[in-house]
């Protein structure tokens, strides 16, 4: 599929049928237990997340959650957090941190909800905090972006050891039709403006954004959830193993190398 141009590749990215967390988890992760609410306001439904095992091994996974139908998209407010989302999953990923588990995080979602009531409860502080904190976790962290990822409302489940991204997601600073209403006051033109965001993942991989591509079947991962959960199973295998051998006192040391060198020299894995 390496022919596709950008904007079908977000046209297979906002696939409504795309796996997503739940059914990665389902797929790849055995004895789930999850862990709902912030302890401080209420329970967010579109990030999904607990302790599992995977492999045998005990993990932290969590991420956006869509759905794939009508009542699903109202019932997680169409994968878009609040800041209770951010805070729940900070709170799983620093106990993870306390018993010293790897945290895996699937992202799939336009972004932080916009509404006048998050930003009044701190969507922002609570996206910034999690930057903040992820930073500095003390154990690994992979980040798996499976469908859309859009702005802080990604980044805030992105901050990784390692950034893993499906052959046909994206991952942008805002959505190409943001983008083209900003740049030429014209959503029409957002084919134009994928090209020119650099939003897919052979662009991502050259820029050093992300650390590496997990092939879809033909026509997306919709197509073949079988295909795709072995190949993203094997994916998350080599770089959890990849992380394993980096000392505790040197891993958070690792992530701030990795997001440092974007945009400057070359990172390199051994440093």
């Amino acid at each position: 599929m390496s022919g596709l141009r950008a904007a079908e590749r977000v046209a297979i990215a906002r696939h409504g049928g795309r796996p997503g967390v739940a059914e990665y988890i389902e797929g790849l992760f055995t004895d789930f237990f999850e862990q709902r609410g912030d302890r401080q306001s209420r329970e967010d439904p579109s990030i999904l997340g607990g302790i599992a095992l995977y492999r045998g091994k005990p993990v932290t996974v969590l991420g956006t959650r869509k759905g794939t139908t009508l009542e699903d998209h109202l019932k997680f407010n169409f994968g878009m957090p609040g800041p209770e989302g951010y805070r729940k999953a900070l709170r799983i990923m620093k106990q993870a941190e306390k018993f010293g588990r790897p945290v895996v995080t699937f992202i799939d979602t336009s972004g932080a909800y916009p509404g006048m009531e998050a930003e009044a409860r701190g969507q922002g502080e609570a996206i910034a905090r999690n930057l903040f904190e992820m930073s500095r976790l003390q154990v690994p962290v992979v980040a798996v972006i499976c469908g859309e990822a859009g702005s802080g409302g990604a980044l805030a489940l992105g901050v990784a050891n390692t950034v893993l991204m499906l052959e046909n997601a994206i991952y942008s600073v805002l959505s190409p039709e943001g983008f083209a209403s900003i740049l030429w006051k014209d959503a029409n033109r957002s084919a134009e403006a994928s090209e020119l965001m650099k939003l897919t993942a052979p662009d991502l991989l050259e820029l050093g954004v992300i650390d590496g591509i997990i092939p879809e079947p033909p026509g997306g991962a919709h197509l073949d959830p079988a295909f795709q959960l072995q190949a993203v199973d094997k994916a998350l295998s080599t770089a959890l193993s990849a992380l394993s051998k980096i000392g505790e006192l040197s891993i958070a040391g690792h992530r701030y190398k990795k997001f440092r060198a974007m945009g400057g020299s070359a990172y390199e894995e051994g440093d």
